[in-house]
């Protein structure tokens, strides 16, 4: 677990966040407190997903499924927020290692202690299935070690994402390379015996220490899990015939996860629980989680949300907004940020219409600082008709032929918006230089409000005194959540001030108002 950063909020909806608990493709997971005392993992959805409309809506249905399931082995969802600016969900927490943590710490783990741990996880797939829920992203980080048992987490979540524009826009996978089944790599009918072969592939990494498709790369994992025949190494017995009937490649041929539970736990999961489960390292382990949880709640000093949420939803009803505020209140520095939001059809019936109030402050050292999901601005925020800000209503000529205007040069930061300001998409900066048309005049770096950083480059197109226009293109390197589609954006005067907008539509057409932060040298 890592301490909250200072661009990191402290709190979302009802729950005070403690720290930071882990990362993946989809957002942040925090280590939350309700007001009522109750500890859960908060899932903050990565701010380019909420653009996309079919990622809401399938969120939303998921998210209302999966607050049914209750079964023993898994960490139902207690609260969300789908239709907030950036969406996020609320699951039940419990102290102790991934099973990826231990194996990596341990190394295998003891026959019977795997034993339990495959019969758990069987029965925890067998109730959400019974949901018409399939998970489809079974792996070892995913499975929680607890003293009572193993706790099966982010079930129903990661199936909100399938199909969405987002996905399919930046090629992410909707699964972990080296525990999806085939048919999730080949594109094919996914159903629960996608988790059953996920499951098998976690049972075999939990007794041998090992994946049982090892790969130095997505692609060569990929191709293992579609075309060649698992790694079980020293698994024998019983326990390999289980896994090895799990990662059969017919999904028809796969045992259901009733099957499997019944095979190695005849009494029930909980019968192997009895008397301890977890060999003493483990029990080590997860009471060292319990006590820095409870150092973390000692340390908190800010305070905690105006809701109680000590019980689980059992309504349709989702709870209200984020308010974010960064860790450590509003000293100098810092940025807080108040989001509430109202949704309502569009004129196409398919927009969302959210109002939002930001409130800021930050102190002229930080405001470096970047945001983005990655490209920039839509038209008209703040442009040509702000006669205050003294930008002409016509072009003029540039200040020399194929040269850009003195009145742009230098590195200008501020805080961007996409949806028609509806959605706050941090700050970002951009730095311009002389340069000619067809050359690159500077670089756009964005940093969102999770943290992750998109670098554009920007090149030359037009350049008069009254508007820049150029065209942006993501960096080399950049993470895969950000745009790498070219697409033109705009500087425009306004006062000292300069107006940036986009053609990306793709990006939310975000906007955003600049000021100078250093003349070029």
């Amino acid at each position: 677990m890592q301490p909250l950063g200072a661009d990191e909020p402290a709190a979302v909806g009802p729950y005070r966040l403690l720290g930071r608990l882990g990362s993946g493709g989809m957002g942040r997971v925090y280590l939350g407190r309700s007001a009522g005392g109750r500890t859960v993992a908060v899932k903050i959805v990565h701010p380019q997903y909420a653009l996309d409309e079919e990622f809401r809506a399938r969120f939303r249905r998921e998210v209302a499924a999966a607050r049914r399931v209750g079964g023993a082995w898994t960490a139902p969802v207690l609260d969300a927020d789908p239709d907030a600016p950036v969406p996020w969900a609320a699951t039940a927490y419990a102290a102790g290692p991934s099973l990826a943590q231990a194996v990596t710490a341990l190394g295998p783990l003891p026959r019977h202690t795997v034993r339990a741990l495959g019969a758990g996880l069987a029965e925890a797939l067998a109730t959400v299935h019974e949901l018409d829920l399939v998970h489809r992203d079974v792996k070892p980080s995913n499975v929680l070690l607890t003293l009572d048992g193993p706790l099966l987490i982010d079930f129903g979540i990661a199936r909100a994402t399938a199909g969405t524009a987002s996905l399919t826009a930046t090629g992410a996978s909707v699964g972990s390379p080296g525990y999806m089944a085939p048919e999730q790599i080949l594109g094919g009918r996914v159903t629960g015996a996608a988790d059953v072969f996920s499951l098998g592939a976690v049972l075999a990494y939990a007794a041998t220490g090992s994946p049982p498709f090892p790969g130095d790369s997505s692609a060569a994992l990929l191709y293992k899990v579609v075309h060649e025949e698992p790694e079980l190494g020293s698994l024998d017995g019983e326990l390999r015939e289980i896994a090895a009937a799990c990662l059969t490649k017919n999904p028809d041929l796969r045992p259901t996860p009733t099957d499997v539970a019944r095979r190695l736990a005849p009494q029930g999961a909980a019968s192997l629980m009895t008397g301890g489960w977890l060999p003493g390292a483990l029990v080590e382990q997860v009471s060292r989680s319990a006590v820095q949880i409870l150092n973390l709640e000692a340390s908190a000093d800010a305070p905690s949300g105006p809701v109680d949420f000590s019980s689980p939803a059992v309504t349709g009803a989702f709870g209200p907004a984020p308010v974010m505020t960064p860790a450590g209140g509003t000293a100098p520095g810092k940025v807080s940020v108040s989001l509430a939001a109202t949704s309502a059809p569009g004129a196409t019936g398919r927009g969302r219409r959210v109002s939002c109030t930001v409130a800021l402050a930050v102190a002229g050292a930080l405001a470096a600082v970047s945001l983005g999901v990655t490209t920039l601005l839509g038209p008209g925020h703040g442009g040509g008709n702000d006669t205050a800000g003294g930008a002409p209503t016509h072009s003029a000529p540039a200040d020399r032929a194929g040269a850009i205007p003195a009145r742009y040069l230098g590195t200008w930061e501020g805080k961007a918006t996409g949806l028609d300001g509806a959605l706050p998409m941090g700050t970002f900066r951009v730095t311009i230089h002389q340069a000619s048309v067809g050359k690159e005049l500077g670089r756009l770096r964005q940093t969102d409000q999770l943290g992750a950083v998109c670098v554009d480059v920007l090149t030359l197109k037009r350049a008069t005194s009254d508007r820049l226009l150029a065209t942006s293109t993501g960096a080399k390197g950049n993470h895969k959540g950000c745009n790498p589609t070219a697409h033109e954006v705009e500087l425009r005067p306004t006062g000292d001030d300069l107006t940036y907008t986009s053609t990306s539509a793709a990006e939310g057409n975000p906007e955003a108002r600049l000021s100078k932060v250093t003349d070029d040298d």
